[in-house]
């Protein structure tokens, strides 16, 4: 291993940044000041090397701190965790919410993704850009620049602002209504608007009193150019407003399962979550032990709620068989799929739930450490679940011995910073483990050999919140909701030219066509012309193909997908070829260049439809049949699911909706 440092040195703000969360220097070797010893003989090199999964949180440090990575801070970072400064500036540069550059402390980023694409947010850019400037440009301490999905699609268009380097306070992190007396904040601009709330502490832990902020977030939705502006030039305070009631249209209503708590229960309040329900399946898990738990999860017919719908039991009964000692849980948090939020309004609206499902899993399988991979645009998630964390292990819930059972499992979560490609499940592993987050080759399967080497089960929000109706009202009752290939209910997350956008929750084989009538149509006097399921690598229905079952034999057997339940509606207001040129920016920006099928096919097929954007009939037959061809090696040939399903999209636009004809 090859360590060249520079002379590059830290600012204070930087070394106290990282300090704060490695801990203070040991030794010359360790980033502190060389002594007549430390000439003489190297020492606690491997325990380093053991920390360098704290080289995500590290760069996060910094970052909250100053608003960029500079030459010494990164070299700091790496001489503390023993990390070739070469790896540390290639993990570092592989996330978009990184800079190595300078830039105000003030970042302002723009959804110009699927959803927000039909409902404005070209005009919001040509406004705000009017008012702050060019993208990129900094002016009046703060830089603005488009950004893929914020994962806010019922209130697009979106923009969240993020502030570094706040100062000390009082605020209580996880307190929803909390915002720091020195953090200014946005006022209220509109519906859902959100000021800048500072997140505090350490990962998973309430923070001591007068712990540092790590910075302040607002989310700006439904975005004007005009709140924009006068929230990134003079925010004023503002209270914390709920935004649930919004994101779910049926909160309160009868038959809701996996939502029956958003909306109606407090989140911040464990007593509120244990009186309507909570962790009465965590003591039937105890009761039943941990192969009757995952039997259970078996007949009930759970599959994956994240696209790939492999069966949740089996993926559990083979983690928990594996031979080696040490296993581990995953939450994968990191739903990143253009037009995916419903992970989001779970999180934010019941984050308890997610505690208790997540120690059940750890249960099950054997795991006493569980890791929530959590996507850093989501501020407010990130918030209420470390409190959520934190009041669950001061109850005994978490910690050496839950419920006073003898079970140790406890919950960290690790933060994102901007890469799609970290929702594969191995991406996932090699972001914590503090390498770029490139999906490994399989075999070995994660239930073999999964983080840090170990047997590990990754799930998603969604799926993990199924197992409590299953053990609460056992698999028989569960299995009777849907279909049989399909059982329990689903969560739609429904967006675009839609009356009423929002997380829609319905059981399995309702149609299409009845979770539009639920969400309002298309507005008065349009006419639908197509449906996005799936997301960007889901596929196109028209408009005339709406009885569709929603299942997913269902949408198999029609051809498409459904995803992790991206309803995306576009009327005929909204042009298809921008919205498929979209599609191929944001696969071209998130591959991960580590293999040649979906580096250069993702590249080239934006180059394609960038040609026949304006042209039809026969002028763009050669750029469509090259793009058959591209997508077909993509699908064949590239390494994870990005490349696999980079062409879907603009495929069925073609075959379906026949584009550029």
């Amino acid at each position: 291993m090859d360590l060249r440092f520079t002379d590059a040195e830290p600012t204070d703000e930087e070394r106290a940044a990282v300090d704060a969360l490695l801990g203070p220097p040991l030794n010359g070797w360790d980033g502190g000041e060389r002594t007549d010893a430390d000439l003489r003989w190297a020492h606690g090199g491997h325990e380093a090397r053991d920390h360098r999964d704290q080289l995500l949180p590290a760069l996060h440090a910094v970052n909250d701190r100053v608003g960029w990575l500079s030459e010494g801070a990164l070299d700091y970072i790496c001489r503390r965790l023993l990390v070739p400064p070469a790896e540390g500036y290639g993990v570092a540069t592989f996330y978009a919410m990184f800079s190595v550059t300078p830039r105000p402390a003030r970042v302002l980023h723009i959804c110009t993704d699927l959803a927000c694409e039909t409902r404005g947010a070209a005009a919001l850019m040509v406004g705000v850009e009017s008012r702050l400037g060019p993208a990129g440009q900094a002016r009046d301490g703060v830089v603005w620049q488009s950004s893929p999905c914020l994962g806010l699609c019922e209130r697009a268009p979106a923009a969240l602002l993020i502030q570094a380097g706040l100062p000390t306070g009082p605020a209580q992190a996880g307190d929803p209504a909390a915002a720091h007396p020195a953090c200014p904040a946005i006022e209220d601009r509109g519906p859902g608007a959100e000021p800048l709330v500072s997140g505090r502490g350490g990962v998973g832990e309430e923070p001591a009193a007068g712990a540092p902020d790590r910075h302040a977030t607002a989310v700006l939705a439904p975005a004007t150019a005009e709140a924009v502006a006068a929230a990134t030039l003079a925010p004023e305070a503002a209270p914390d407003e709920p935004v649930e009631a919004s994101a779910v249209p049926q909160a309160g209503t009868d038959g809701l399962v996996l939502l029956r708590r958003v909306g109606v229960v407090d989140p911040a309040d464990l007593d509120d979550y244990r009186a309507n329900g909570g962790y009465a399946a965590l003591r039937r898990a105890f009761a039943l032990g941990p192969a009757a738990v995952i039997r259970e999860v078996l007949d009930a017919g759970l599959v994956g709620r994240g696209g790939a719908a492999f069966p949740t039991g089996r993926k559990w009964d083979a983690t928990a068989r594996q031979p080696e000692r040490t296993h581990y849980l995953v939450c994968n948090a990191d739903e990143s799929e253009p037009g995916t939020f419903k992970d989001r309004v779970l999180m934010e609206g019941d984050p308890y739930a997610l505690v208790e499902a997540m120690t059940i899993a750890g249960y099950a399988v054997g795991a006493h450490r569980g890791f929530l991979y959590l996507r850093g645009e989501y501020p407010r998630a990130l918030r209420r679940l470390e409190h959520a964390i934190g009041q669950a292990r001061g109850r005994g819930l978490l910690g050496p011995d839950v419920l006073g059972q003898g079970f140790a499992f406890d919950i960290e979560i690790r933060r994102g910073a901007g890469a799609y490609i970290c929702g594969e499940e191995t991406a996932i592993f090699n972001s914590i483990e503090g390498r770029r987050g490139e999906p490994r080759s399989k075999p070995p399967f994660p239930v073999e050999k999964g983080l840090f080497g170990k047997p590990t089960a990754v799930n998603n929000v969604e799926t993990l919140l199924n197992v409590l109706p299953i053990l609460e009202h056992g698999a028989a009752a569960y299995a009777a909701t849907g279909t049989a290939a399909s059982t329990g209910t689903k969560l739609f997350c429904v967006s675009g030219t839609v009356r009423r956008p929002g997380v829609y929750e319905l059981p399995f084989g309702a149609t299409l066509r009845e979770l539009l009538a639920l969400a309002g149509g298309v507005p008065e006097g349009r006419t639908l012309r197509a449906v996005l399921l799936g997301g960007a690598a889901g596929g196109f229905v028209r408009g005339d193909e709406l009885d569709i079952p929603l299942t997913f034999e269902g949408t198999r057997a029609a051809g498409t997908t459904l995803g992790s339940g991206v309803v995306l509606v576009l009327d005929e207001t909204v042009g298809l070829p921008r919205v498929l040129l979209r599609i191929a920016e944001f696969f071209r920006d998130e591959s991960c260049g580590q293999c040649v099928p979906c580096r250069v096919g993702t590249v080239r097929q934006e180059e394609a439809l960038h040609r026949i954007a304006d042209r039809v009939g026969a002028e763009a037959a050669a750029d469509v049949a090259l793009l058959r061809d591209v997508g077909g090696v993509m699908r064949d040939a590239s390494i994870c699911g990005l490349g696999q399903t980079a062409w879907n999209a603009v495929e069925s636009a073609i075959d379906r909706l026949g584009a550029f004809e």
